[in-house]
């Protein structure tokens, strides 16, 4: 009798909570996007024969289940917190917290995409550069998990075998060691990117290796709000947030930046005070991911230009080499096709510099 009452009372229990989460799950309007993981989140199949026959349906509905979750953000949450302070997981999905930073293990080192980032660099050499007289440099920007994984005894790719690989595919370039100027106190806690203060000197070593000499002192200004990265969200701890730093001066202030990203030139601001109370504050340096920019610097001593091939790294680096050079052009080939860049820039007695994250040369798929 007792075995059946306390049967009944689990039932019971698990009615309680199951039935209302269910009725919530089929009432609730669909979620578009997920602010704290920064992505849009799956949206409901459509229902055909075709899609039940091939399985398609249940597999996407199992993923649009999952996102559309009642309290979703609350019981990852609870997940996380279990996870690392109850359990003490060394990672959950991959992000572990370290010395105040949170991080995302990066293994095993795809040669496949290095390939591919390689095939696409040789692509624009051979297009636009080869047979002028532009000088070419490649550097590497390595992700926070070279500098914690070590001490923390997380799994981390080859970062020494990563360059030397990249090295042996782009002999037509001269490469800047950036590993050696870095430390993991050069990045947000919260975040992948590297802070704009700590990177002065970074910039100063490039421009010296491309023969240019940077004379400008900067303003540091600090954001009023917090700056809470994309790790933030995807982890959902409660760990301190960053206060995002930008540097401005004279020179800066003067300068014109016109972004190409609807492929007509549309005036923008170097630091784009919407986007930094936006979603992702990063977005504020340098019209944040658009695909073609140019960065024009009327008080130059010099006619001297400068092409950088880029991911989001060198949106808050481009600045720092204002200085040295009369126009500046970033180039994201994530987001324009690389056979349509004649259309837009001369290659013709410019330096040119690759500038690539880890993250990035690891997962190149996106390169166009």
């Amino acid at each position: 009798m007792r075995e059946r009452l306390k049967s009944k009372m689990i039932v019971s229990v698990i009615a309680a909570v199951f039935f209302p989460l269910a009725a919530w799950c089929m009432s609730k309007a669909p979620d578009e996007y997920s602010d704290s993981e920064r992505r849009v989140l799956a949206a409901s199949p459509e229902l055909t024969l075709e899609s039940v026959l091939s399985t398609d349906f249940m597999t996407d509905f199992e993923d649009y289940a999952t996102d559309q979750f009642p309290l979703r953000d609350s019981f990852r949450k609870l997940k996380s917190t279990t996870e690392f302070h109850i359990f003490h997981k060394m990672d959950n999905n991959g992000l572990y917290y370290r010395r105040g930073h949170l991080c995302k293990m990066e293994y095993p080192l795809n040669t496949a995409m290095l390939d591919h980032a390689a095939e696409r660099f040789f692509y624009l050499y051979e297009a636009y550069m080869q047979g002028t007289d532009v000088n070419i440099y490649f550097g590497i920007v390595p992700d926070k998990n070279m500098y914690l994984a070590g001490e923390s005894g997380h799994l981390a790719m080859d970062y020494d075998a990563l360059a030397d690989y990249m090295q042996e595919r782009t002999t037509y370039m001269e490469y800047i060691d950036l590993y050696d100027m870095l430390s993991i106190d050069d990045y947000y806690k919260t975040d992948t990117h590297w802070k704009q203060e700590c990177i002065v000197d970074v910039a100063e070593k490039i421009a010296a290796c491309m023969g240019v000499t940077l004379e400008a002192g900067y303003t540091e200004n600090v954001l009023a709000h917090p700056f809470y990265g994309v790790y933030y969200g995807q982890a959902l701890l409660d760990v301190d947030a960053d206060a995002l730093t930008y540097l401005t001066n004279d020179v800066l202030a003067a300068c014109k930046v016109t972004s190409y990203d609807t492929g007509m030139p549309k005036e923008v601001p170097l630091y784009d005070m919407d986007a930094a109370a936006g979603k992702d504050p990063y977005e504020m340096f340098a019209a944040g991911s658009d695909a073609l920019i140019t960065i024009e610097n009327p008080g130059a001593e010099t006619e001297r230009e400068l092409v950088i091939f880029r991911d989001s790294f060198a949106s808050s680096l481009a600045p720092l080499l204002v200085d040295g050079y009369s126009k500046i052009t970033l180039v994201d080939i994530r987001y324009v096709q690389s056979a349509m860049l004649g259309n837009f820039i001369d290659f013709d007695n410019q330096d040119v510099l690759f500038l690539y994250s880890t993250l990035l040369l690891n997962d190149s798929l996106a390169m166009k």
